[in-house]
């Protein structure tokens, strides 16, 4: 009874200490904290105590935005809560659990949780439990784009929370009610305008008294929304990269102690089953003490030989029932690992494609705002600036589009295509993509072609490609003032539908040490630290190019010397087709654009962020074309009815019906208009069922400018009719 005591009161101390970190925003201390309070406390018979530790965790893991976990804590603490009949923290769960589906888009679980919270307050007439009841539904409605019945419930509950000096969720509804009112359909009047800046002045003043600082972060990007109303772009474009860089530094924290809590929770799982197999080991050897003094009080009765048989046959047996157990411990402990192994690997793969995915929206914004800036004559020195903005979103852009495709490889996502391409005309499109990188940097690019190569060969012309700019223009990048080879013969040819090639990729640039050639194709590798600081880059795409060509039945070789170069080289086998047709006009190369035959075309623009809505039309009104915007596919579809536009360029998620259900439904009544995807999704996978949903071409977000004009024109062009 006594230890059971001690142990509630060390996890009580413990769920102090987390508290106490949490308020210090050491986050990473705090989960560590709840993790031993969690372990302890599944040793206890008392549900209210798991409950609670629980109900904490869930709330860390919430205010982490890591909302899977905190779904799974919550479950478990209604559970236990349930049980205790704690009444009073059950509501806390039921609110908490509403939160967490709202923001993971399961909107009716989120509105029932809701409504047992408020049975449950009612019963205690506990009007501040009512009050964040309220707050819980106008969130849920704010998320289901149901702005005004949001403000409606926030109105509601503001004067209990201010009553009850509950400032956190005072400013909080304050900064809701504010965002609302700029999220109405249609224009916003200056009425609704001033009503948000009224709010927002009041959020301000709570966040500003009490340290709110994720608010503070979040109040940014609402005035920046305000600004842009009042056409005050020096305003709004300050605010937005304040709350852009701040928001960065925050989601920074929080992944590393969500990525800490994965290593922690690790550990106690490993000390749990030590302990278990410790007790285990205790009470085996206390059944063997007692069997002994058994066994040796019978022997003294017995007949001497007869002891000693029956001794000998009782220690072989035991020996080996400890061996068996033995190996299945072993073997549950190797289960353990691998299933561990697993979750991580998967939690790792959805979490990069989730943040790489947030990463492209206020991408597009800089690499937008950055080009138009670029259009408007800036000075000499503003040019520059611009100039390094331009390059460092273009290669943020690159360095989130090798992480997607590394973890497309590491979860087994990617497939080897069968195509009939020219390989010549593939690495001679290669080369004149790096020409001018390898100019920049005043080197010679050399390209050595064995002529008996078919010209009809068969695979992934993609993925070769994508290969070779990574060798060559590392190559490229690691070479001053120096000679890049490119080099590919026909090692041999087998029958008529089988040729074996060799492809190398030499330099004369600072080449690799022989201690770091054994890293340099891990993740995340480079040859050293000061090649880092000097050239730049992640370390990622030898990584890229390792896996690719294992996924196509090959293998990376490197042979360098420091000082005197590096040349890669890989052999690969590739079919033989009778039959060839290559893309006049493959992707990745830009076509000559007409910008005379796109002045004065009609574009809508169906996108719901208002900056993006800005940049876009500004790009194309500087090129003469006459745009419009609809701010839902509701509206959009309206508009293609009552006007005739030239093509449309589409949004994928936005409030109402999506992108691609609106494209499907313009289908319906006009087959042959053109719309192009507009989207910051990730479409590598499946291309397919965006074009059979109707559209005609997809343009990715953030893009290269002369790649957008360039498919809008081809589109134009061509109007081919969509699947």
């Amino acid at each position: 009874m006594q230890t059971s005591k001690d142990t509630l009161a060390i996890v009580k101390r413990y769920q102090q200490e987390a508290e106490t970190a949490t308020k210090a925003k050491q986050y990473d201390k705090a989960i560590e904290k709840l993790t031993n309070a969690n372990t302890l406390v599944s040793f206890t018979q008392d549900p209210l105590a798991k409950g609670k530790v629980k109900l904490d965790r869930g709330s860390l893991f919430y205010d982490l935005h890591h909302f899977d976990k905190a779904n799974s804590e919550i479950i478990q603490a209604i559970i236990y809560l349930k049980e205790s009949k704690n009444d009073s923290l059950l509501a806390q769960s039921f609110i908490l659990q509403s939160f967490i589906l709202s923001n993971i888009g399961k909107f009716e679980e989120a509105n029932s949780f809701a409504k047992d919270a408020n049975t449950l307050y009612a019963q205690q007439n506990n009007e501040n439990g009512q009050a964040q009841v309220l707050v819980a539904q106008g969130f849920l409605e704010y998320k289901m784009n149901n702005f005004n019945k949001a403000i409606n419930y926030f109105d509601a509950a503001l004067p209990t929370l201010e009553e009850n000096d509950a400032f956190q969720l005072l400013a909080f509804s304050k900064l809701k009610i504010a965002d609302s009112y700029l999220n109405l359909e249609n224009e916003t009047s200056q009425n609704k305008l001033q009503q948000a800046k009224l709010a927002l002045a009041d959020a301000t003043n709570l966040v500003e008294t009490h340290g709110f600082d994720k608010l503070r972060i979040e109040s940014y990007k609402t005035r920046a929304y305000i600004a842009l109303r009042e056409n005050n772009m020096a305003i709004a474009e300050e605010n937005l990269t304040r709350y852009e860089f701040q928001n960065d530094s925050l989601q920074q924290i929080y992944l590393s102690a969500v990525a800490k809590s994965v290593d922690t929770e690790s550990n106690v799982g490993d000390l749990n089953e030590i302990i278990a197999t410790q007790q285990d080991d205790i009470d085996k050897k206390q059944k063997s003490i007692n069997f002994s003094r058994m066994t040796t009080g019978l022997s003294i009765a017995l007949i001497v030989i007869l002891s000693l048989l029956t001794l000998s046959l009782y220690k072989n047996n035991n020996l080996r029932a400890k061996a068996n157990e033995l190996l299945q411990d072993k073997n549950n402990e190797l289960q353990l690992a691998k299933e561990k192994a697993e979750k991580a690997s998967l939690a790792k793969a959805q979490f990069l494609s989730t943040i790489t995915h947030e990463l492209r929206t206020p991408l597009y914004a800089v690499t937008g705002l950055t080009h138009l800036l670029l259009e408007e004559n800036p000075k000499p020195g503003q040019k520059d600036h611009l100039n390094s903005l331009k390059f460092s979103g273009e290669y943020l852009l690159s360095l989130i589009n090798n992480i997607l495709d590394l973890n497309k490889l590491e979860a087994n996502k990617v497939e080897i295509e069968k195509t009939t391409f020219n390989l010549k005309k593939r690495l001679n499109d290669v080369l004149v993509a790096l020409r001018k990188s390898a100019e920049d940097r005043k080197n010679n690019l050399h390209f050595e072609f064995d002529e008996r190569i078919p010209n009809k060969l068969v695979g992934d012309p993609l993925k070769l490609s994508q290969i070779l700019i990574n060798l060559i223009g590392n190559s490229v990048k690691f070479t001053q003032n120096g000679d890049v080879t490119v080099r590919v013969r026909l090692v041999e040819q087998t029958g008529k539908n089988k040729v074996k090639l060799h492809f190398e990729i030499e330099d004369n640039g600072v080449g690799i040490s022989r201690k770091k050639q054994k890293s340099i194709f891990e993740t995340f590798s480079q040859a050293s630290l000061q090649i880092n600081r000097k050239f730049g880059g992640t370390g990622l795409g030898l990584s890229i190019v390792k896996n690719l060509l294992e996924l196509m039945g090959s293998k990376i070789h490197l042979e360098s010397q420091l000082g005197k170069g590096s040349k890669f080289w890989f052999d690969l086998s590739l079919g033989v087709s009778e039959e060839y047709q290559e893309d006049a006009n493959p992707r990745n190369i830009i076509a000559e654009v007409d910008y005379g035959m796109l002045e004065d075309k009609s574009v809508l623009v169906v996108e719901d962020n208002k900056i993006n809505q800005m940049i876009t039309k500004k790009i194309l009104e500087k090129n003469n074309m006459v745009c419009k915007v609809a701010d839902n596919g509701i509206d959009a579809i309206e508009m293609i009815k009552a006007e005739n536009f030239d093509v449309i360029l589409m949004d994928i998620h936005m409030p109402g019906i999506s992108g691609i259900e609106a494209t499907q439904k313009i289908r319906e009544f006009d087959k042959q208009l053109p719309i192009i995807a507009l989207t910051a999704v990730t479409i590598d996978e499946n291309l397919d069922d965006f074009y059979r949903a109707g559209f005609n071409e997809i343009i990715p977000k953030p893009f290269k400018t002369e790649e957008f004009f360039e498919k809008i024109y081809r589109t134009l062009d061509n109007k081919k009719i969509p699947v």
